[in-house]
């Protein structure tokens, strides 16, 4: 009996312990299934597709943040190839010359000198006999045809009465031909040594030339050769603009007491009015280039260090002229050469006026060349578009709240982005411009925070702060 009470009693414990077990069970399940519910409830949504960033006017400012409406375009691709400011060559600089032999007695300008067209260079004192002796000529034949002239007109009317002989009338007159055949010759000699006319009227009135004086050559026979489709590219800077025919010293080859040899470059002259942009492209890249070139499309061109405050606006369409037919053995690049215009501007300093050239050979640029036409898109500042993974967002701001849109990339440049008129934007909408990698860590951050503004959709997609 003793036993079998035993057992009862420890049956009831079992029973006890399984039965409180069971119902600790039951509560722990209870309660994590609250916990698991009330967290939800905390961080649901009403529309869980639904990110929106709050950034305050400060915040805002911090990042420089802009906007602007989003308006669809027609919109060229391009290619982007390298390039650099070139002289165009026969245009741009101009070597002058020593006409004659002789040695250099005064120089009147200097490298960053500005000169026009007939002011003095260098004075040379002349060393040539060969000039010397031409002189010499032209003033012995202008005596000699006016003693053949006064010889004619002395004879005439004996020749009339028959007194002399007509065959020594025609001896003087032939002579008379010969003496004016050799004046002409030595003037034009004269001219082609750089004597002015009036020099040489002198010297055929028997004051000899010791010294000339070496000009600035006219420019127009330069810009005469000035391509047809580039005498249209000039344009008048709102600054001191100096004359399209003004030249600037850019180095001087004489030395003072030099003696040069005729043909010898005394001076070296630039005018940078006209220039060539020379952008290198592979021979993958000829079918574009070629199709752009025929096409007369225009050429988008970004000049590296260049202050576009401190210069007007350029008004000019950049377009191909030609394309280069060869390959550079190094670079495995061909040319394409795109006519410029420049712009210029003076400055004075201790009584003389100096030149600044807008553009200047060797200036880095990046050309843009149209390749493909893509209607109806979205363009962006690259800024303006943040990836992540094989995602794209943009953000739509109203007021302090920007939305995150995802959106279909088309294309993508160095400075913009191509984005399709898909529906996901809407054209109008206010899109940030700029801080969109910032903008997304700042969402990143709210969400993983918990704190995410209060917000309602309205039917067209945007987003407002809660009434």
């Amino acid at each position: 009996m003793h036993f079998v009470s035993k057992l009862i009693i420890a049956v009831v414990i079992v029973l006890l312990s399984i039965a409180s077990g069971w119902w600790l069970l039951n509560a722990r399940s209870s309660s994590q299934d609250s916990s698991i519910g009330g967290a939800a409830a905390t961080t649901s949504m009403p529309d869980a597709d639904l990110q929106v960033a709050r950034l305050n006017s400060q915040a805002r400012k911090n990042l420089n943040l802009t906007s602007q409406q989003a308006r669809p375009v027609d919109y060229w691709r391009t290619i982007s190839i390298p390039g650099e400011v070139k002289d165009r060559p026969g245009i741009s600089d101009r070597g002058v010359t020593s006409p004659a032999v002789g040695v250099i007695s005064e120089i009147h300008v200097y490298p960053g000198n500005i000169v026009r067209p007939g002011e003095r260079l260098v004075t040379l004192r002349l060393f040539s006999e060969y000039l010397q002796a031409t002189q010499t000529q032209l003033f012995r034949a202008t005596q000699e045809i006016q003693l053949v002239q006064n010889q004619l007109d002395r004879l005439g009317d004996a020749a009339l009465s028959g007194a002399v002989s007509g065959a020594r009338m025609i001896e003087y007159r032939n002579e008379l031909q010969r003496q004016q055949t050799l004046i002409r010759a030595s003037r034009q000699e004269l001219l082609n040594r750089g004597l002015g006319v009036s020099q040489i009227d002198a010297v055929a009135t028997g004051e000899l030339v010791s010294t000339i004086e070496i000009v600035a050559p006219p420019i127009s026979d330069v810009t005469a050769k000035l391509p047809v489709e580039s005498s249209a590219l000039i344009q008048e800077v709102s600054f001191a603009n100096p004359s399209p025919s003004t030249y600037e010293v850019h180095s001087l080859a004489a030395e003072l007491g030099q003696t040069v040899q005729a043909g010898e470059v005394i001076a070296n002259l630039s005018n940078h009015q006209y220039l060539y942009v020379v952008g290198h492209a592979f021979k993958r890249e000829a079918g574009w280039l070629e199709q752009a070139a025929q096409n007369g499309w225009p050429i988008d061109i970004e000049f590296a260090e260049d202050d576009a405050e401190q210069w007007p606006t350029v008004q000019q369409d950049f377009k191909i002229r030609h394309l280069s037919n060869t390959v550079d053995l190094e670079s495995r690049t061909f040319d394409v050469f795109i006519p410029l215009a420049n712009q210029a501007k003076t400055y004075d300093r201790s009584g003389e006026t100096f030149l600044v050239w807008r553009f200047r050979p060797g200036q880095r640029t990046r050309l843009r060349v149209p390749v493909e036409l893509l209607p109806n898109v979205f363009v962006l500042p690259s800024d303006a578009v943040v990836k992540d993974g094989p995602e794209a967002f943009v953000y739509r701001q109203n007021g302090d709240l920007f939305q995150q849109i995802s959106v279909h990339i088309l294309y993508e440049e160095r400075l913009r982005t191509i984005i399709a008129n898909d529906g996901s934007i809407t054209p109008g909408a206010f899109l940030a411009q700029n801080a969109a990698a910032s903008i997304r860590r700042v969402l990143k951050s709210q969400a993983a925070s918990g704190e995410q503004p209060g917000v309602h959709v309205h039917a067209d997609g945007s987003v407002h702060a809660a009434h």
